[in-house]
């Protein structure tokens, strides 16, 4: 029986693409002929039998001790043999037996056979194969044809394989290395084994030929990579392959051979793989944004060889090197995703946004592997300081009479920071809470405070801030990558799944601080509120209660908020419709009530600047009684009547409930909060509003405003208590407030422009008792004078000044 003529013929299920024979073209002459021979030669199929490839087996061994001619002589004889069973294996160099004794006292290496072939007796036939090896012959003798045939197959490929790994060790001339690379994939192609190991052993063969031999030229980097493309078909290439084919992506991304013959692996890739993802606990905790996707969040192929991930990466930036550039990638995720409304391949949607992930996360490797201490967000978008520049914290003794105050100032040697990159070796990102100042005062402030209204803001801006500079090559992968989330956001099918795969916030922290990704990724978030369905924009919010979430980031002094609050409104329109229109109140009044504990100060800026959503919010916390504090409730009251449309919104819930009239009829608050971001007009808008005549203790802290609101501050006779923590209120604001504001007790200028020009006139304020000038250019002259001028002065703060 004739060995190759038994085993001719290709895989039934493997098809070759029309456009194949265009690869030969693109190769040399004679790289390119062998090329497409190649390609033909993968559709011959085998029609016969087929075997799965055995490793190890029991069998009867017979050696004979002859010259090869003889051997028909004794064959035929009437003196019967003596037959050993043995149970050998067939490992990677030779044939060896579990009991080394007999005839199989020594293993028989594959080089030693010289050939394979199927034996049958003349009178008996019996199910034998005939090795023949120098000095004698080996027969096997299997129970039945079909054992007999699978040993057959399976010692002929394991006898190649070996002799290709021997060829293949020592190439000389590229020329015949390519032949013979040819060849080898023939085999596979043409064998009727059936066994993954069938076409992984050729290609594993060509990785580590091209890991050993990295000096090779264009011209033979295609001509490999031709030869080996059927059997890419339906496999994945090894780790060293995959190497092998990003440096090609890398160094010639126009190559027709990215297109032709990289298309169909990577397409089988992100259909194929199986990616599990793991629970992430949130932006305000910390997350695990892993580097090596391959150890953790892939089951499968990703699992066993991570690269794979890395060649998608390399491919797809291929493909916008061309020059339709994210056309041709549009096109590609498009093909991806199918022609139909919905995708048929569920596996897509995650392999490619584990894909995007990946390649955003070493946009900022850089400066990920350089973070030293983890700061937090706002840290990293304001400037920060490392660990072991930062100076000690010093106990507070200032401003004891306000709570809210001290706790703001314990936490101002923990905000201020100079300018520096951010570093950590670490892959676990640990990311701040971004309620951190909100829980400091309530712990500070007792049951008798009011809610914190600024809490969105996690510490103090500096004047100084860092700027993420990525490099070219880091700013067009970042570019590409982010386009492929809006890409992945525009269908309808795709939206709820990738909704709830960016929940969790899965983004290193550098990135959340980079203005130039968050303004580009809010056109995925606004994609998630648009969506009327629940299950998509309700992952808007956080993972579960206390996380934060896009709904924080994206709100008003959050650290990816760059237009006033827009789209905050509109999520939060979205999400407060949803409940009313499921008729739930329960519902309703929890998502009120979150936006109340969270958000109130976000909802009250874009309220007094007009926008009908946060109007109609206010108006329906005052409606199902959110707000307890009655100072809170009036000055909720005083930004409705702020605007025209608060204004009516606000009477026609009177008309409703009576008793907010009696509230108001009561006075002003005693107590106020302005939001964060607030501008000097948003003072003045809401001072107008409605009557401050009882009003002691007022925070600016982390606002826009300036030395233009001094204005409307001395219009508040009862004021008693003022911040203006790290705001832009200078000297003329303090010459007109030392004028009119005589009865102030507590000043907080902490981090803001004064100078003595401006602190000396507070020597005429005798009623200052309180008075912090942290981080200001205070001189020690200044404070010396102002200490004999005041002799109220009991608690004061000049740290990090040069009265220090």
């Amino acid at each position: 029986m004739d060995c190759t003529s038994s085993s001719c013929g290709g895989s039934d299920h493997r098809q070759i693409e029309e456009n194949k024979p265009l690869l030969a073209e693109m190769s040399a002459p004679e790289g390119g002929k062998m090329g497409a021979v190649s390609c033909r030669r993968s559709l011959q199929q085998f029609n016969g039998m087929r075997y799965k490839l055995l490793q190890e087996g029991d069998i009867q061994v017979c050696v004979i001790r002859h010259p090869r001619t003889f051997l028909s002589k004794i064959l035929t004889s009437k003196f019967l043999r003596r037959w050993e069973p043995h149970h050998l294996s067939l490992a990677d160099n030779s044939l060896t037996s579990a009991t080394p004794t007999g005839y199989m006292e020594n293993c028989i290496s594959y080089s030693a056979i010289e050939d394979v072939q199927l034996l049958s007796w003349e009178n008996a036939p019996k199910y034998c194969l005939q090795l023949t090896i120098p000095g004698g012959t080996v027969l096997l003798q299997a129970a039945n044809s079909y054992l007999r045939d699978q040993w057959f197959h399976s010692l002929q490929w394991k006898k190649k394989i070996y002799k290709y790994k021997k060829v293949l060790s020592n190439p000389n001339r590229w020329e015949v290395v390519l032949k013979e690379i040819r060849t080898l994939v023939d085999m596979a192609l043409t064998s009727p084994l059936q066994d993954d190991s069938i076409h992984q052993a050729p290609l594993e063969i060509v990785s580590k030929l091209l890991s050993e031999n990295i000096h090779l030229t264009t011209l033979e980097h295609e001509s490999i990579i031709v030869a080996i493309s059927p059997l890419l078909e339906n496999n994945h290439p090894p780790p060293d392959l995959c190497e092998f084919f990003c440096k090609h992506c890398r160094e010639r991304p126009r190559s027709m051979v990215v297109i032709e013959v990289f298309t169909p692996v990577v397409q089988r890739i992100l259909k194929h793989n199986m990616i599990y993802w793991m629970s992430f606990t949130g932006l305000d905790t910390s997350f695990y944004l892993l580097v090596d996707f391959g150890n953790h969040l892939h089951l499968q192929d990703f699992g066993k060889c991570p690269r794979l991930r890395l060649f998608t990466q390399e491919y797809i930036l291929a493909l916008n090197e061309l020059n339709a550039g994210m056309e041709v990638v549009n096109k590609f995720i498009h093909s991806m995703h199918g022609p139909t409304a919905n995708c048929p391949h569920p596996r897509v949607l995650p392999n490619l946004v584990a894909v995007c992930l990946a390649a955003i996360y070493s946009c900022y490797e850089e400066f990920i592997n350089s973070r030293d201490n983890s700061p937090s967000l706002k840290e990293i978008r304001n400037g920060c300081q490392q660990q072991c520049d930062r100076k000690p914290n010093i106990p507070m003794r200032l401003l004891h009479t306000n709570p809210d105050l001290v706790s703001q100032e314990v936490t101002s040697t923990e905000s201020r920071h100079k300018s520096v990159i951010v570093t950590s070796n670490e892959i676990l990102v640990e990311v701040e809470r971004n309620n951190t100042v909100n829980q400091k005062l309530k712990a500070n402030s007792g049951n008798d405070s009011e809610p914190n209204l600024i809490d969105c803001l996690l510490i103090s801006p500096t004047c100084s801030t860092i700027s993420i500079e990525l490099s070219p090559q880091a700013e067009r992968v970042l570019g590409c990558y982010v386009e492929i989330l809006k890409m992945l956001s525009d269908y309808d099918d795709w939206r709820p799944a990738l909704a709830s795969l960016l929940q969790p916030i899965p983004f290193p922290k550098e990135a959340l601080a980079h203005e130039t990704f968050t303004k580009e990724l809010k056109y995925v978030i606004q994609r998630f509120a648009e969506d009327p369905r629940q299950e998509v924009h309700s992952c808007l919010l956080s993972v579960r209660a206390g996380k934060d979430g896009w709904f924080q980031l994206y709100s008003p002094g959050g650290v990816a908020c760059d237009d006033d609050g827009e789209l905050f409104a509109s999520m939060v329109r979205v999400c407060n419709n949803v409940h009313i229109l499921m008729g739930s109140c329960y519902k309703t009044k929890k998502f009120l009530l979150s936006l109340a504990e969270n958000k109130l100060g976000p909802c009250m800026l874009l309220a007094l600047r007009g926008n009908q959503t946060m109007v109609e919010i206010l108006c329906l916390m005052l409606e199902y009684n959110i707000i307890e504090n009655n100072d809170t409730q009036l000055q909720i009251i005083s930004t409705l009547e702020s605007t025209d449309v608060g204004k009516r919104m606000y009477e026609q819930l009177c008309d409703r409930q009576r008793e907010l009239k009696e509230l108001q009829r009561k006075g002003g608050p005693t107590r106020l909060t302005l939001p964060s971001k607030s501008t000097d007009a948003d003072l003045a808008r809401l001072l107008s509003s409605g009557s401050f005549g009882n009003l002691e203790n007022l925070s600016l802290a982390f606002t826009n405003v300036t030395s233009a609101c001094a204005e409307q501050l001395i219009k508040l006779p009862s004021l008693k208590q003022l911040n203006l923590w790290s705001t832009q209120f200078g000297d003329a604001g303090l010459r007109v407030l030392s004028e009119h504001l005589t009865t102030l007790q507590v000043l907080n200028l902490c981090e803001t422009p004064v100078t003595d020009a401006g602190l000396l006139a507070l020597s005429s304020m005798k009623s200052l008792c309180s008075l912090n000038m942290n981080s200001t250019k205070l001189s020690a002259d200044t404070y010396e004078d102002l200490k004999a001028k005041l002799p109220n002065l009991k608690e004061v703060d000049v740290r990090y000044t040069e009265a220090w």
